[in-house]
């Protein structure tokens, strides 16, 4: 028996976002955008695949790091807000993330 319900009481155990693959990831922001809880950020990559640092909602659409940006990706910003409703999975062109059962999952 689960120790997670269904707001009609069915068993239920949560599926948690734990990483997003950053070489399979094309940084679309669907899954950002779906995800109730604010779990994920974009961040720009440069060529050699370093990440240049989080793109914001203050940062112009031209914002290329210094001519850095190579291309833009999804990473795990908030783990513990996640709350495993997969929307995210859900959206995601690339399944590029990893999710992990709440029963398999230290708190």
């Amino acid at each position: 028996m689960s120790e997670f319900k269904t707001r009609d009481g069915r068993d239920y155990v949560p599926q948690y976002l734990t990483d997003i693959d950053a070489s399979t990831c094309i940084g679309c922001g669907r899954c950002f955008k779906v995800c109730p809880q604010g779990v994920m950020a974009l961040y720009g990559v440069n060529d050699e695949g370093e990440i240049l640092g989080a793109v914001t909602e203050d940062d112009d659409d031209d914002n290329d790091f210094d001519g850095e940006l190579n291309r833009k990706i999804m990473k795990v910003e908030e783990a513990g807000a996640c709350i495993g409703c997969n929307a995210c999975a859900r959206v995601c062109p690339k399944n590029c993330q990893t999710h992990v059962s709440a029963d398999k999952i230290a708190a």
